[in-house]
């Protein structure tokens, strides 16, 4: 397989048009969208590594310190994610506690280790498998949303379940670390460039 750039072509990351190096000038942009062109993104590893390092760091409270606290009738314990995934348990709520231990535990450490994964692939050169890696970053990609499924939950009942003197629900200090985890994810994501994958296969053959 032959990549755009041994091929002479730009390759528009908004719609996907093909340009000419050689017809364009330095600085090119899409003739198509007008979007900045470039055969590799500027720093874009150092960006995700700088970027998933500070994921990691923030991934401990995010777990450890509580995500929300729910006050009925002037009583309530904090509580972190796994605790809720742990009630929810307890309450026969098996199915939502299943999906909330998924979206919020799963989803962000499977983001963090596939990136971290991408990243030393890209670094180390390796050529095994590249179009597998390539779909494992566009799931990544895809699937970064959903890690928020936590955060949604809690927005949700800040807004729809205050009972006046009843109950009240506060975010903690959990819920704004597990928002960074997830939001830092998302721009390491970005920030990589899966065509570096298979410019270490151009290498090989060279």
């Amino acid at each position: 397989m032959t990549t755009a750039r041994a091929a002479g072509l730009y390759v528009c990351h908004d719609c996907g048009k093909l340009s000419p190096i050689a017809e364009l000038p330095h600085h090119p942009d899409c003739p198509r969208c007008g979007a900045a062109l470039h055969l590799r993104k500027k720093d874009g590893t150092t960006r995700a590594w700088a970027l998933l390092l500070a994921a990691y760091v923030m991934y401990i409270p995010a777990n450890v310190l509580p995500v929300s606290t729910i006050v009925y009738m002037g009583k309530g314990e904090p509580d972190t994610i796994m605790s809720g995934v742990k009630l929810l348990f307890a309450h026969g709520d098996a199915p939502v506690a299943a999906l909330l231990f998924f979206a919020s535990i799963c989803v962000p450490s499977l983001k963090l280790l596939g990136m971290t994964w991408l990243l030393l692939s890209v670094k180390h050169r390796w050529v095994w498998r590249p179009k597998d890696r390539t779909v494992l970053y566009r799931l990544i990609e895809i699937v970064g949303r959903w890690s928020m499924l936590d955060i949604f939950v809690i927005s949700l009942l800040v807004a729809l379940v205050q009972l006046q003197a009843l109950a009240t629900i506060h975010a903690g200090a959990g819920a704004v670390a597990f928002c960074t985890v997830v939001v830092l994810t998302m721009f390491a994501a970005e920030s990589f460039d899966p065509r570096l994958i298979w410019d270490n296969l151009d290498e090989e053959r060279t």
